[in-house]
């Protein structure tokens, strides 16, 4: 059940960091669930280096780090899928 909740997530966040940063980001709606995805781990990698992983109450600061992995990965993750796929939507 954790892979469903780690794509629930996922989504979100990938939305989340997708209305954060400024422009048009031509990913998939898979691709930002796999950014999502990606942001969470590493803020949750984060956290734990910095030993905020489990405190009492709500998270807040594991959650912002995961936001800001997601906004990360998302800001490194469009320009990327937009090189391999080859163009970027300009008609020649």
């Amino acid at each position: 059940m954790s892979w469903l909740w780690a794509i629930i997530v996922g989504l979100v966040l990938g939305y989340i960091a997708r209305a954060i940063l400024p422009g048009k980001q031509s990913i998939p709606w898979w691709l930002t669930i796999v950014c999502g995805i990606v942001g969470s781990l590493l803020g949750n990698a984060v956290a734990s280096w910095i030993g905020v992983e489990d405190t009492r109450g709500i998270d807040w600061i594991r959650h912002v780090l995961q936001l800001a992995g997601a906004v990360g990965v998302v800001a490194l993750g469009t320009p990327m899928y937009t090189a391999l796929r080859g163009n970027s939507g300009r008609m020649t």
